[in-house]
């Protein structure tokens, strides 16, 4: 089957079985890329003069267009964008091979869309204008040569490594020649390698004045001693930090370290921006889809919008979805909006069960109910369950919800929640995902008082603090079991009430008579036991 998809493609039979032979001989594709990146061979075969209809290859421009001439030995001709496509930033908009500052224009062989695809300078940059303005604190600091260390947090795919490597190519020859680069990863290098870079650092700005531009990714992954061995050499200069992290800095990095630091926040990318990077990855002769699959290629624009729209502002996500999809392509017809929603058929959603998205999530679902928004709590409910969180975690949240904010209106609620985290000990998921929706639903149009919870974190206050010097239980609410105690006083004066119901005692402390703990009328008392 791999053999007769290669010479449907029009490469020829004895290079077919090379690749195939080279790449283990169970996939197209990765004998497709053997074959394209190895020069010695005829990297963009010519397909025959005079085709012949397969039923492996239909009508390959219902996904994107091939524009070739049989007779002659010149490269495919790039077909121009239609003119409704969302047109290129001015900065990033150029097709042309020229190298940006420090950068080859060449690229290694196997060297992925994404890697090749990254901006060469800050201009060139798309979306989080926010911080990358004309008069931003990254550009002022670029132009000044003053680079200040920062923290880059930010979602997956937002630019964050990016906007780094960037900055190091936006100097001018003269500022660069005063800055040492230095790249590396949390999740590889341990602590020899930091202490490495930071004692070679600190030498070479004591030897020639040459500061080191520190780039760590994946910065919360280094435990507490190893983000304080960068502490002096941010302190005396001899490095210039820039950390990017996913995670919440507040949770993850150590107080000393962010206050040396100025922390700039990403957004996700906007449906805009993913436009622009998938145009500009798609028209690109260089560095774009034509390095990767030989041919020039034009995708239609429904498949753009569709995975501007599902990649939830991930940039790494259109690459790794379009390119895959294109080379399927010359394999098979397939329909371009069912082909790019096939892509997107299992999509990742951003969930971390003991991260700061865990938390996002399950106090929006508290809000919402709060609120009195069934849909929205609903909406969240499934949210948290698609990014795989346990249900009885959320069926216990629901049992504290019913009593501290529904509460006393509707007692009910509390026997609801119980029965809901019971039902989902019993069926587990999938099946107890429609209890706790309606758990959800019953506490989200519930009627709703705090009462009980304000009045318990009165109490609770009240004991700690010792108002009312917490003196003993008063005589006569004590028990007496024994004749000493009755001797004691103890038990003495007190009126038993289902006898007396008229009667009235006091039950609190002397030191607090007349507090009032509980702020729930006597009317609603009345009512209130009227449901029970």
């Amino acid at each position: 089957m791999e053999m007769e998809q290669l010479l449907s493609m029009g490469f020829p039979s004895e290079l077919a079985a090379q690749a195939l032979a080279a790449t283990g001989g169970k996939s197209t594709l990765k004998a497709t890329e053997w074959i394209l990146s190895h020069k010695s061979c005829d990297a963009n075969p010519k397909p025959p003069s005079n085709p012949t209809p397969s039923s492996l290859q239909p009508k390959l421009d219902r996904f994107f267009h091939l524009q070739s001439k049989p007779n002659s030995s010149s490269k495919d001709e790039p077909i121009p964008l239609r003119s409704k496509r969302p047109k290129l930033l001015a900065s990033s908009a150029t097709n042309s091979c020229s190298p940006a500052i420090h950068h080859s224009k060449h690229h290694p062989p196997h060297e992925p869309l994404s890697e090749r695809m990254r901006p060469r300078s800050i201009d060139d940059v798309v979306g989080q204008d926010h911080l990358l303005a004309q008069n931003s604190i990254l550009r002022s600091a670029i132009d000044c040569n003053r680079l200040p260390s920062i923290i880059l947090w930010g979602p997956p795919g937002t630019g964050k490594t990016s906007i780094a490597k960037a900055i190091v190519n936006s100097f001018s020859q003269d500022q660069a020649s005063s800055y040492r680069f230095v790249f590396f990863s949390a999740v590889t290098c341990g602590v020899k390698d930091v202490r490495d870079a930071v004692e070679y650092a600190r030498k070479l700005k004591v030897k020639n004045e040459k500061r080191t531009v520190l780039f760590v990714d994946e910065i919360h992954r280094f435990n507490k001693s190893q983000q304080d061995s960068f502490l002096p050499v941010i302190e005396d200069g001899s490095i210039v930090f820039i950390g990017a992290t996913t995670e919440n800095p507040s949770f993850h990095l150590i107080t000393p370290l962010l206050l040396r630091c100025r922390l700039l926040t990403l957004c996700p990318l906007k449906p805009q921006h993913i436009q622009t990077i998938l145009n500009l990855a798609i028209n690109h002769s260089c560095r774009g889809l034509t390095q990767s699959l030989g041919v020039r290629v034009e995708v239609t624009e429904d498949a753009i919008r569709f995975i501007s729209e599902n990649c939830d502002g991930d940039a790494r996500v259109t690459p790794k979805k379009l390119l895959p999809q294109l080379s399927k392509n010359f394999l098979r017809v397939a329909n371009v909006l069912d082909d790019a929603k096939e892509t997107f058929q299992f999509k990742h959603l951003a969930y971390d069960k003991a991260g700061e998205e865990h938390y996002n999530l399950i106090s929006a679902l508290h809000k919402s109910m709060r609120g009195s928004d069934a849909d929205a709590s609903i909406y969240w409910l499934a949210r948290m369950l698609e990014g795989g969180e346990q249900p009885l975690y959320i069926a216990r949240r629901l049992i504290r919800f019913a009593s501290e904010d529904v509460g006393l209106p509707d007692p009910l609620a509390l026997n609801q929640a119980v029965a809901c985290y019971q039902a989902c000990h019993f069926l587990g998921m999938p099946e107890c995902n429609v209890i706790l929706a309606q758990c959800v639903a019953y506490l989200a149009l519930a009627p709703k008082s705090i009462a009980v919870y304000q009045a318990i974190e009165t109490v609770q206050k009240v004991v700690r603090e010792s108002t009312g010097q917490n003196e003993g239980v008063p005589l006569h609410l004590r028990n007496a079991p024994t004749k000493v105690m009755k001797e004691l006083a103890y038990g003495k004066g007190y009126i038993y009430t289902p006898d007396n119901p008229s009667s009235t005692q006091t039950y609190l402390p002397s030191s607090l008579e007349g507090y009032k703990f509980l702020d729930w009328p006597a009317s609603n008392v009345n009512d209130w036991r009227e449901t029970i």
